[in-house]
């Protein structure tokens, strides 16, 4: 049990206590009285705000499912909504408006690319996200089934050339269509050459050509022995091509090329929220450190790799000549936002009036006193040129709640200090009320937003539970496919353009979900700016150097310009709820083939964040598959399994059956980790399992289908199990 310093009316734990005194404030240049009287404010006069916007999800909630069984057998969308504007679930029109925020580094405004989301609680995955600005391309193609196997090009201990070839083919043919020459291609290079001021490259038998964007060319290095190194911008996204014909890989081939480096992660948002497991107040200290060593430029993490103790720290800035020799210099890092966490849960970090706190008022005043280091340039490295601080707040739910979250930056701005809207804001899209209001949204936080995106998984969560009453849904799989999912992404999309996003704020799209299977991320992901996204989610630093090609192959300036005179989604389509037309008719193997599949993702992620506090993890599918799980995956199968109990399609029984058979399969996939706690065959002794069961057999209890009140709850047992 934490330790609790009094201060006025907190009782503030001592971990969190010494942090912010000792560690945080000195940086911030902020008095310890300032800061825990201005939290004390905040609790007293927001907190009773805070809960009155979770009481009214829960009242809205209330009324649609008695509209659902007051029309049950029948769907009449005009009358569903004229009921949803009646109870204020949806709002009337908004008037056009352009957003005004300012001061935005241009990561976010105008260099268009892939974006990290990471736990911030793990400082070595943290560091990795944060130092991912940049990737060798060769790597990631020589490391992953973007290269296939055949002909003797298989992964193995040693280098294998045969495979190197085909990754430098491949890369070749991409500087083809980024880097293009005036005559010939890449592989036909024999060499690249700095010459009165510009490339001069050379073919093999002995042409000479040149780029046809001469202005692609923006520097160079050359180190004593030879090796060269010559950068260029397509899209805004820099190239920096490595000749050395001493190393291994440029000896073999024709220009002497050793890599192929592409700015890749251009933004990465460190995660308090979904991706993290923390529940006490030890759990929050954590997390607020390592976001402060991120912005004080402190943070390092040991490791072993191949018997060697390793340390990673932040990256340093890249330095280059410009053509005239002048030196000049590239951020080494992503620029990083972070994610604090919604409106629902409460912390015991801190007490006011003996009863925990809300804990995204908590998340805003500390993450925010972090960044100062950063802002009053007192960091090692930097951030935000701009003087900018990038908060995404999730999970709010309309108009109203993204207001709340405004004037508690705008208090937070007050009592650190802080010049008006240095605070920054990242709408999440993933809510159905704010999907339907989006605009609103948006207006709520015209002079602050700098993000919205959207989310599959937490958005048809919040679809299913919004709509439970309504009978069955489809399955999963055939979720993706449903006319609401599609006019959502693309309402997403046209209002964020409507609303002046183009060139001045991100419009994202979600994870790639399978981080071990990326020829099928390069296949599938480049609808994302197709789409007019101008950035979308990846699952780590090697996903994100090959997602970016995809933002050179797509001019997405030119897309969002099409975007804007062509036809916009409609909210009528959005309101289409996605019912099942037979749900008599599914056979029983086809429910229990669903009922598998969510079993074992609620299973396979619960066991170790109950078990073992890991917030995010890469979960083996029933077929072995590996997907990056969290809690948002974890609100969408447990909301299903729930939907279909409710309306019959399976028993409790059956899911009970199931869930103690994929379990079972689980704790077989778990059976070279160590510290894993298995969960048969005493499913009562195992706390995991009774939370994944609690999961789904109350879930139509939870509010809005959210997961955290069981979880936390469920860790906190865990732990004082552990601990006693």
């Amino acid at each position: 049990m934490s330790k609790y310093e009094k201060i006025g009316q907190l009782e503030v734990s001592e971990d969190l206590f010494r942090l912010v005194n000792e560690s945080i404030l000195p940086g911030a240049e902020v008095s310890s009285d300032g800061f825990w009287l201005g939290l004390e404010g905040l609790v007293a006069e927001l907190g009773p705000r805070n809960r009155q916007l979770i009481e009214k999800r829960q009242s809205l909630q209330k009324s649609i499912d008695a509209w659902h069984k007051e029309n049950k057998g029948s769907f009449d969308k005009k009358a569903y909504k004229k009921f949803l504007l009646d109870i204020g679930y949806l709002k009337p029109d908004v008037s056009d408006f352009t957003i005004e925020t300012a001061n935005v580094d241009p990561e976010i405004a105008t260099i268009y690319g892939p974006q990290l989301v990471v736990p911030v609680m793990n400082a070595r995955f943290a560091l990795n996200a944060a130092n991912a600005r940049f990737g060798s391309l060769f790597d990631a193609l020589y490391g992953t089934d973007v290269i296939s196997e055949d002909d003797g090009a298989q992964v193995g201990g040693s280098y294998n050339k045969v495979r190197g070839e085909k990754v430098v083919a491949y890369s070749l043919r991409f500087l083809d269509t980024a880097l293009p020459l005036t005559a010939g291609s890449h592989s036909d290079v024999s060499s690249y050459e700095v010459l009165d001021k510009k490339v001069v490259v050379t073919l093999k038998g002995g042409k000479t050509v040149s780029f046809k964007d001469p202005l692609a060319f923006k520097g160079y290095n050359k180190d004593a022995h030879g090796a060269t190194s010559l950068l260029f911008i397509h899209h805004n996204l820099h190239i920096e091509l490595q000749i050395d014909r001493s190393h291994p890989v440029g000896a073999d081939t024709l220009s002497g090329m050793k890599d192929i480096i592409l700015e890749s992660a251009v933004t990465v948002i460190q995660d308090c929220e979904d991706s993290v497991a923390a529940v006490d107040a030890a759990d929050k200290a954590l997390v607020y450190k390592n976001w402060l060593g991120l912005m004080d430029g402190s943070l390092t993490e040991s490791f072993e790799k191949n018997g060697k103790k390793m340390e990673r720290t932040l990256a340093k800035d890249r330095f280059y000549k410009d053509i005239d020799g002048n030196e000049f210099s590239l951020p080494g890092r992503s620029l990083m936002l972070v994610r604090n966490v919604g409106h629902l849960m409460d912390t015991p970090a801190v007490l006011f009036d003996k009863k925990p706190v809300p804990e995204g008022i908590l998340d805003a005043l500390v993450t925010a006193a972090c960044s100062m280091s950063d802002l009053n340039r007192k960091s090692s490295v930097q951030n935000s040129k701009t003087k900018s601080v990038y908060i995404v707040k999730p999970k709010m739910h309309g108009p109203d709640e993204v207001a709340f979250s405004v004037e508690l930056f705008s208090r937070v701005e007050k009592i650190l200090g802080l010049p008006e809207k240095t605070l920054k804001i990242g709408v999440m899209d993933e809510e159905r009320r704010t999907t339907l209001n989006l605009k609103a949204c948006i207006k709520e936080a015209k002079d602050r937003i700098i993000f919205i995106n959207t989310g599959f998984l937490d958005r048809t969560g919040d679809e299913i539970h919004t709509s439970m009453e309504a009978g069955p849904v489809v399955g999963k799989g055939p979720m993706k496919k449903e006319d609401w999912m599609s006019a959502y992404e693309d309402w997403n999309v046209d209002v964020g353009l409507s609303c002046g996003f183009g060139g001045r704020a991100q419009i994202g799209k979600g994870m790639w979900a399978k981080p071990d299977e990326m020829a099928a991320m390069m296949a599938e992901k480049v609808v994302h700016p197709k789409a007019g996204a101008n950035c979308a989610w990846v699952p780590s630093p090697t996903a994100a150097t090959l997602h970016v090609m995809h933002y050179h192959m797509v001019d997405v300036s030119s897309i969002q310009k099409e975007i804007k005179l062509a036809p916009r989604a409609k909210l009528d389509d959005i309101l289409t709820l996605p019912l099942h037309q037979n749900p008599h008719g599914l056979t029983k193997e086809e429910i229990q083939k669903e009922l598998e599949n969510n079993a074992q993702g609620i299973l396979g992620y619960v066991v170790r964040w109950i078990d073992q506090g890991v917030g995010c993890s890469k979960v083996p599918d029933i077929f072995d598959v590996g997907l990056m799980e969290d809690r948002a995956t974890l609100r969408i199968s447990s909301q299903h399994i729930a939907n279909w109990l409710h309306h019959g399609i399976c028993s409790k029984d059956e899911v009970i059956s199931i869930m103690k058979k994929m379990a079972q399969v689980v704790d077989g996939q778990n059976a070279h980790d160590k510290a894993y706690l298995k969960m048969a065959p005493d499913f009562d002794k195992s706390i995991a399992f009774s939370a994944a069961l609690e999961l789904v057999l109350e879930g139509r209890k939870q509010p809005n289908g959210y997961t955290e009140p069981v979880l936390f709850r469920r860790r906190l047992e865990a732990k004082s199990r552990s601990n006693g």
